[in-house]
């Protein structure tokens, strides 16, 4: 039993990776935008299958298809804020909301008319042996993909704690004026923030569709990726790596033991009784606006 226990637990933590970098994407554009991105998972889906398109349909092969897909996603995103949000600076924050929302159904249209609604299946580019510890299985997809998103996510933590563009970041989330007058280009900012989650979630979309394929439905995944988001609070970078496991690791419990039904709200019940005592998330600032 206790053996059991530990497998779903770490067959759990290893789910929930997929989760922490879409959910780095979010966060790093509202800490510099203060903007809601639910195109996360519509972003995610693009991705991916950009990823398809360079790989399996152009045959360029998978390396050449992963440096593709990023560097596209990268674009796309940017394209998106400077062309679609910029112009609406200074509007208020749910006129924002709705174009983003806006911008996953014509993703996820696009995506329908051009692949179909059918599982494509990418190249293996995961080992598919599974890993022992012990008497203990895991997934061998699952757990070289846990192994890339932490690399990933140390590489993106690193640069945004240490790197010059990560300093103007943080001065931007702070006190975007301040930042401003210290000579820090806001708009700059607002531009390298988006391609950042452009890379984030197309990492995060091929890792994924890796494992389960891809589908124009991919993108329902950041339903719970926004459940990580709330539960860290929606400032904290290293929060939502935290909040990330835990929901995996909640996830494949509740559906081990109480069933799929169960799994489907139970991250969200926990989620909201977090924000009932703590409505910054378990890691979020306490943000005080000055009138």
């Amino acid at each position: 039993m206790l053996s059991q226990l530990l497998e779903f637990s770490l067959v759990g933590i290893a789910s929930g990776g997929i989760y922490v970098l879409a959910a780095l994407s979010f966060v790093i554009v509202y800490k510099a935008t203060s903007i809601f991105n639910f195109a996360t998972g519509e972003m995610m889906m693009f991705g991916t299958y950009l990823f398809y398109l360079v790989d399996t349909q152009l045959g360029f092969g998978w390396i050449i298809g992963l440096g593709g897909a990023l560097v596209g996603s990268a674009v796309l995103a940017m394209a998106i804020e400077r062309s679609l949000l910029r112009p609406l600076l200074g509007r208020p924050a749910v006129v924002l909301v709705m174009v983003t929302l806006g911008i996953s159904s014509i993703l996820r249209g696009v995506a329908s008319l051009i692949w179909g609604p059918d599982i494509r299946q990418l190249t293996e580019i995961l080992p598919r042996k599974p890993l022992f510890l012990g008497d203990i299985l895991i997934p061998g997809k699952l757990a070289w993909g846990f192994i890339i998103v932490g690399i990933i996510a140390g590489l993106f933590m690193a640069y945004y704690r240490f790197s010059r563009a990560g300093t103007a970041i943080r001065a931007t989330s702070t006190d975007q004026i301040t930042a401003e007058s210290l000579g820090i280009n806001i708009r700059a900012v607002f531009l390298l923030s988006w391609g950042l989650a452009g890379l984030l979630t197309a990492a995060s979309g091929i890792i994924t569709g890796s494992v389960n394929g891809v589908t124009p439905q991919l993108g329902n995944v950041a339903l719970n990726v926004l459940a990580v988001v709330m539960l860290a609070g929606m400032t904290s970078v290293g929060g939502v790596v935290i909040a990330g496991l835990f929901v995996g690791w909640l996830e494949t419990l509740v559906g081990a033991y109480l069933g799929a039904s169960w799994q489907s709200f139970i991250p969200y019940l926990v989620v909201l009784l977090v924000m009932f005592i703590k409505p910054t998330g378990l890691f979020g600032e306490r943000r005080i606006e000055r009138i």
